[in-house]
């Protein structure tokens, strides 16, 4: 695994505050009206991305994820900017306005959405992997669902090709306790769900997601695995969102005490706290942090407010055309 240093405490705390206020610009927006249909908000779950991204080799390893993935190809690489511009529904985002809040996606920086069926990315993201493999690319995919994604028909299926064919993919169940607004417990015989990967022999574990150095340990072992050609393994990040499932969650399914508690062990508290123990950075500094991701965010604001929405015309250019493309005529 590569090294946890002082800059690397330093860009989590960057990053993970940026995501964080990202997101929360993105909530007050979505209340005048700006931003529109459904949002899925990561408040809480930096940690496991974080750490994610330790762990990859940004040149050549892919993500695909579900639809809270607003923050994940801005960690990739992706322009922030172009990110809350497609939730904007903007010509300038991601996808021109196309795909909105749930389909964030960017092949440049191998982000591969961003899927709004619970549970379709996994079969995909075995998929990318399968490429790779097929390619002779020692590339890795890592492939996210939530807790309650775990019970769609489509993961034991790809789990079952994934082990058959040793795929380079690394599945994480981000678990964040609720699904929509259901617990675990209540959906589920068994509640640890990285028991899941024992019924394929796959190598699987449970992880503290709420700290991201945990999570960049387990996830470096998995992808290590994959990158040797021995194949994928599941890791469940026991990790909680601060927010409702979307912005219309009244969140009747908890206290208000219970989602405090896990404030306590915030990640980027965490964090920041090694930081100041470590005396990486002075108080100044991190003000001066705070600062700087402030304007970031009001950069991105700006540039979503000031974009155009796309012409209608660019409906028909979403649509494949092939003049020459073989059919069969029948005769009346």
């Amino acid at each position: 695994m590569k090294k946890i240093t002082k800059e690397v405490y330093l860009n989590w705390y960057k990053d993970m505050l940026f995501w964080r206020k990202f997101e929360d610009k993105l909530a007050a927006v979505y209340i005048q009206q700006k931003v529109r249909g459904f949002l899925h908000l990561y408040n809480g779950q930096e940690a496991v991305l974080a750490g994610s991204l330790h762990a990859m080799d940004l040149t050549k390893d892919k993500m695909i994820t579900a639809y809270r993935n607003h923050v994940q190809p801005i960690g990739m690489g992706v322009d922030p900017k172009r990110v809350m511009a497609e939730l904007y529904g903007k010509v300038t985002g991601t996808s021109k306005g196309m795909g909105g809040s749930m389909h964030i996606f960017s092949k440049e920086h191998r982000f591969y959405g961003g899927h709004g069926i619970v549970g379709g990315q996994i079969p995909l993201g075995a998929g990318l992997a399968f490429g790779d493999k097929y390619a002779g690319s020692n590339a890795v995919t890592l492939c996210y669902m939530g807790d309650g994604a775990v019970r769609q028909g489509s993961l034991h299926e790809t789990f079952n090709l994934a082990m058959l064919w040793k795929l380079p993919v690394v599945f994480i169940c981000e678990n964040n306790g609720y699904a929509m607004g259901t617990s675990v417990a209540r959906t589920s015989h068994s509640t640890e769900i990285w028991k899941l990967g024992l019924g394929y022999e796959m190598p699987c574990g449970p992880v503290d997601g709420m700290d991201p150095v945990t999570v960049a340990k387990e996830v470096s072992k998995a992808v290590e695995r994959a990158r040797a050609g021995d194949g994928p393994t599941f890791l469940e990040m026991k990790t909680y969102r601060y927010r409702g499932h979307s912005m219309s969650d009244a969140q009747h399914y908890r206290t208000k005490d219970e989602v405090e508690e896990y404030k306590k062990i915030d990640p980027i508290s965490q964090v920041l706290a090694i930081i100041k123990e470590n005396k990486y950075a002075t108080d100044d500094q991190i003000a001066e942090v705070g600062k700087e991701v402030k304007r970031k965010v009001n950069e991105c604001e700006k540039f979503a407010d000031e974009s155009d929405y796309p012409p209608a015309s660019q409906l028909y250019d979403m649509v494949y055309e092939q003049k020459d493309f073989p059919f069969v005529q029948h005769k009346l």
